[in-house]
């Protein structure tokens, strides 16, 4: 199977006004859609909540979704509560959950949108005509949020027979939701060290680079890859990343099961650090 890369790129993202009844311009792409998986997977949305854009306050029955910041800040409501957040930051809405975005600030935040489908397997959406632009501001802790935090990061030597030592939280686990949502995780490689090569029979899993450089292998198949690239494995592939350069290489990953908290891998005996 070709590998399949995809890349965020604002020059070649659409305007959405209005989205779910939020205010100004978000700016996005699909890196993937419900076609490119064999999970439940729904969609990987890439793009920017331009200065005075949002995402309208809404709710799903049928999916989970989860909204995350790369960059800058932006004001997250769930359930109600409203709270102001620095990027790198994730929010999740599960099934009958309420949430909703809106950047206050004069810039660009980047934003990624992830979405798993219930037993339906469907898209489902309830808008509530609420912008949130004038949603009053509460307590951090009253919103779940899943931090991208280095300090939080532990060591993970040999890291599916990878080469050297890299760094990994798991942000959200399978419990976390009530779709076959597996997980989402933070992970930094430093230079010279890998994620060996190793397959994952019952989930599909994705890579996407939010800084520096790597090269990584699925399926056979090895390419460079940098900043904005989001890589799938898909269900039952082999895959693995090796971080030939000078600086770190920082990856957030996902994974959705074809049966829920089914997360097996097994290696494959390749540190790729020779790819």
């Amino acid at each position: 199977m070709r590998m399949r890369v995809a890349h965020g790129d604002l020059s070649k993202a659409r305007d959405a006004r209005g989205a779910h009844g939020g205010a100004g311009i978000l700016r996005y792409m699909s890196l993937y859609d419900k076609d490119a998986f064999e999970t439940p997977w729904l969609f990987v949305h890439w793009g920017a909540l331009k200065p005075s854009g949002g995402i309208g306050y809404h709710a799903h029955n049928g999916c989970e979704e989860m909204f995350a910041i790369f960059s800058n800040r932006a004001r997250f409501t769930h359930n109600k509560n409203t709270a102001e957040l620095w990027g790198r930051v994730c929010v999740p809405c599960r099934m009958g959950e309420a949430h909703g975005l809106y950047n206050p600030t004069t810039e660009d935040a980047y934003w990624m949108n992830f979405c798993v489908a219930g037993p339906s397997g469907k898209y489902d959406c309830e808008d509530f005509k609420d912008d949130l632009v004038n949603a009053p501001l509460g307590p951090v802790d009253r919103l779940p949020t899943g931090w991208f935090s280095r300090p939080a990061l532990t060591p993970m030597p040999s890291a599916y027979g990878g080469k050297g030592t890299i760094f990994f939280r798991r942000v959200w686990g399978p419990e976390d939701f009530k779709t076959n949502w597996g997980f989402i995780g933070h992970v930094v490689v430093p230079p010279g060290c890998s994620i060996g090569y190793h397959t994952h029979r019952g989930m599909e899993e994705c890579y996407v680079i939010i800084d520096g450089r790597g090269r990584v292998t699925v399926d056979g198949e090895t390419r460079e890859v940098g900043q904005w690239d989001a890589v799938l494995n898909a269900l039952g592939g082999s895959h693995g990343i090796c971080n030939h350069t000078d600086r770190d290489l920082e990856i957030v990953s996902m994974a959705v099961a074809e049966k829920k908290g089914k997360l097996e891998a097994e290696d494959l005996g390749d540190d790729l650090a020779g790819r």
